[in-house]
């Protein structure tokens, strides 16, 4: 017993915890002095994680923690939203400061290297849509109006919400996680010891950049949306080229894409929020990343969600 090392730890901790389930005392007393202590730190750490369940709190606990947690992330929320509409009116007055190089950099990477996936997605849900739509307009003989179907669908409602999820998903989380990381690796705290507002460096240049490019990748999944209900229409419904066409052209006009494109700017900026406000708020650890960007995915497709609902019933009651 004048030398052990962690060999003789780990089985006399291993003997403890038998004796433990077995309800039998062990006497320590004959133990180095050193490696008392080292026992009694190793079995506080381990009541410490395994002593409480989140089982045992009540229904009404539950709840309660619950509830704060939510008013905690309300307050947190609001904060955001005012700091990032003070850096708003800052950019308004000259004021901001912020590198263009990151702004620009910024829209290459949410718009042109996004382009392809939204592209991708926006077509196969054309054609998706055209086929639903074929499968009962057929019953009437009504297949031509397909193309009505998919045009305004796409223009008014899919294109920018399908846009707006995978920019969720693909910008709000990389958001995310870049300033999840800047907060891990403390150099959101340099920016603020060196003279720098973090919302209006960080922040402020990716709300412009979604809500600029939003609108434009939107506008490139209408028309390939409706592309896609043009491949089924030609292809399925034995309606002509030109027929398809101008049957699209006649269901559209100008209000429909102006609509859509408020919708996209109004996701983008919601998807940009929730991607900033969890990157700025991360705790200082991987595992806080990794929750924040997951957070950040789940709150933007929320936000798409309410804000879709919401201005559609705005504008059903202003006959739009």
């Amino acid at each position: 017993m004048g030398e052990w090392d962690s060999g003789l730890l780990t089985f006399l901790k291993k003997i403890y915890e038998i004796c433990d389930e077995k309800s039998v005392a062990v006497a320590s007393d004959g133990l180095p002095s050193g490696i008392r202590g080292l026992l009694e730190l190793a079995t506080a750490v381990a009541k410490r994680e395994t002593g409480r369940e989140a089982g045992e709190d009540d229904l009404l606990t539950r709840v309660g923690n619950t509830t704060l947690e939510m008013k905690t992330s309300a307050g947190e929320m609001v904060g955001f939203l005012g700091e990032a509409f003070l850096s708003f009116l800052r950019l308004l007055t000259g004021k901001a400061r912020f590198r263009r190089s990151d702004f620009w950099l910024l829209v290459q990477e949410a718009g042109a290297q996004a382009l392809p996936i939204v592209l991708l997605i926006n077509f196969l849900l054309g054609i998706i849509m055209a086929f639903v739509g074929s499968v009962q307009l057929k019953q009437f003989g009504a297949e031509i109006f397909v193309a009505n179907l998919v045009a305004i669908a796409m223009v008014r409602e899919m294109g920018p919400m399908m846009t707006a999820i995978i920019m969720a998903g693909r910008s709000g989380a990389s958001f995310a996680a870049q300033l999840g990381t800047m907060t891990v690796n403390e150099e959101v705290d340099a920016l603020k010891t060196s003279g720098f507002n973090p919302i209006d460096y960080l922040v402020l240049p990716r709300l412009l950049a979604l809500a600029v490019m939003m609108p434009l990748l939107t506008l490139f999944a209408d028309f390939i949306g409706m592309a896609g209900g043009l491949a089924v229409g030609v292809g399925m419904l034995d309606l002509s080229f030109i027929q398809y066409i101008e049957q699209t052209r006649t269901a559209l006009s100008p209000k429909h894409f102006g609509l859509g494109l408020i919708k996209a700017s109004i996701y983008g900026i919601l998807v940009a929020i929730a991607g900033c406000m969890h990157g700025i708020q991360s705790g200082r650890n991987a595992s806080a990343v990794g929750q924040a960007t997951t957070s950040a995915v789940v709150y933007g497709i929320v936000f798409i969600i309410v804000s879709c609902a919401i201005t559609t019933i705005i504008y059903s009651i202003l006959g739009l």
